[in-house]
């Protein structure tokens, strides 16, 4: 891609209606919501008995998701979207790292393995899913959520096998994980629901994952003090 076409207007989402910098005031008001996350986080963790590091990455992770999906909710370029998608990318690689070694015990080699795996299948899923869901229905129902589906997945999956040997950690994940299928259904359907409701579902997706991250973070640090 040449210089001049990483600073292309996008037109992503039911609130925006013009290349304006404040078109879409509450997409980007609400990514406030991370930054409070990745704040009251940040107070758990000095509160903490012992600095964890890996939770710290977490928590700044988090707050750049909120400085770059505001970015990408004012400037809406090329650029700006690579600046919200990576933070988010990071996140969910990192604490899919950290729930294997922790919350399920595999040694450092398997949940190595296991996530450059899961990393794979995140990276194909999207593009798998456009081809299926395209060529049988004609268009996508996911409205572009589809690269969330492995993280929605694995919550619920990492979830069931904690259970048996962590009830509260495996008891916490399920239910992260259905909050977090309930803020994927407000990103799936903020196209659709433009005609009716202008202001569209996008920053309902905002609000309730700013929460998934606060309870992610929170457990971590719980089963690491």
């Amino acid at each position: 891609m040449d210089r001049a076409g990483w600073h292309v207007t996008i037109d992503a989402y039911c609130e925006r209606l013009d290349a304006g910098f404040w078109s879409e005031p509450v997409n980007a008001v609400t990514n406030g919501a991370f930054i409070l996350a990745a704040l009251a986080a940040g107070v758990v963790w000095l509160r903490a008995p012992r600095r964890d590091w890996l939770v710290a990455i977490l928590i700044a992770l988090t707050f750049a998701v909120g400085l770059g999906s505001f970015l990408f909710h004012t400037v809406a370029t090329r650029w700006a979207a690579l600046a919200d998608v990576l933070p988010i990318a990071l996140f969910i690689v990192i604490y899919f790292f950290l729930a294997m070694r922790r919350y399920l015990g595999l040694p450092l080699w398997a949940a190595l393995a296991v996530t450059a795996a899961f990393q794979a299948l995140s990276m194909a899923v999207p593009g798998l899913w456009r081809d299926l869901t395209v060529s049988w229905l004609g268009y996508d129902p996911l409205g572009g959520s589809a690269g969330y589906l492995p993280a929605a997945a694995a919550l619920i999956g990492v979830g069931a096998l904690a259970w048996g040997r962590r009830p509260a950690v495996g008891c916490t994940l399920l239910g992260v994980g259905g909050l977090f299928l309930v803020s994927l259904a407000f990103r799936s359907v903020d196209s659709v629901v433009c005609a009716t409701w202008p202001l569209g579902t996008h920053f309902l997706w905002h609000l309730a994952n700013a929460l998934v991250l606060f309870l992610l973070l929170r457990l971590a640090l719980v089963r690491s003090s």
